[in-house]
């Protein structure tokens, strides 16, 4: 009897050991690709040239509330873009979004958002389709191609712009990304959560969407 308990004994402690070990292997392959995302953010490209002016502007969704007034995010997003338009950095703008968390199209939103401060509707594309960055980046792309139009910039939030100029880097394209900073100072904890958050879809974009999701462009 004792030799069987000693042996019971020992196969618990083995069998507890492998779990210990899965589990410390699991968290160190977490760590790895957590640090790989945000070292591929740190290295992000922003641009691949050096011009300053640019056949449109891209402004990457981002949803609107459940009423469909802008979001602060998109009031960012879109004021900046007024503003370089008003710079003459691009002579028209694309606002790609569709309506992802609401019945809001993203694009639809920020457009009307546009309008109302000073931007004339003939320069405004409305992509409403896309779900996601990657659809926001290839729609605007085939727009682009239908205009014979060649450069654009980019712009989307701070947090958002590395994962966005990883996706952007890979579309024949010349690109410039452009950040739109927040209309205000934001609380802590929503900057952190903002920028997990950001890191989580750079791993699944890393590991998964890169391969999976290509962007389908004719003649490319």
């Amino acid at each position: 009897m004792r030799r069987v308990a000693h042996k019971s004994a020992r196969l618990r402690r083995k069998r507890t050991n492998w779990l210990v070990r899965g589990a410390i292997a699991f968290v160190l392959a977490v760590l790895g690709v957590v640090a790989w995302a945000a070292l591929a953010r740190a290295l992000a490209p922003r641009e691949n040239t050096a011009q300053d002016r640019f056949d449109v502007l891209i402004v990457l969704g981002a949803p609107a509330d459940n009423d469909g007034n802008p979001s602060p995010t998109e009031q960012a997003r879109v004021g900046e873009a007024v503003r370089e338009y008003e710079r003459g950095v691009a002579p028209r703008i694309i606002f790609t979004g569709g309506a992802v968390q609401n019945r809001f199209a993203e694009a639809q939103v920020m457009a009307q958002t546009a309008e109302a401060q000073g931007i004339p509707a003939s320069a405004i594309v409305e992509e409403m389709q896309a779900t996601n960055t990657i659809e926001n980046a290839c729609d605007s792309l085939r727009i682009m191609r239908s205009h014979g139009w060649e450069s654009a910039e980019v712009v989307t939030s701070p947090n958002h712009l590395p994962r966005a100029g990883m996706i952007f880097s890979r579309l024949p394209l010349e690109y410039r990304m452009h950040g739109a900073p927040p209309p205000g100072p934001e609380p802590a904890w929503l900057t952190l959560s903002t920028n997990a958050m950001e890191i989580l879809k750079t791993v699944r974009y890393l590991v998964w969407a890169r391969q999976t999701e290509p962007c389908e462009i004719s003649g490319q």
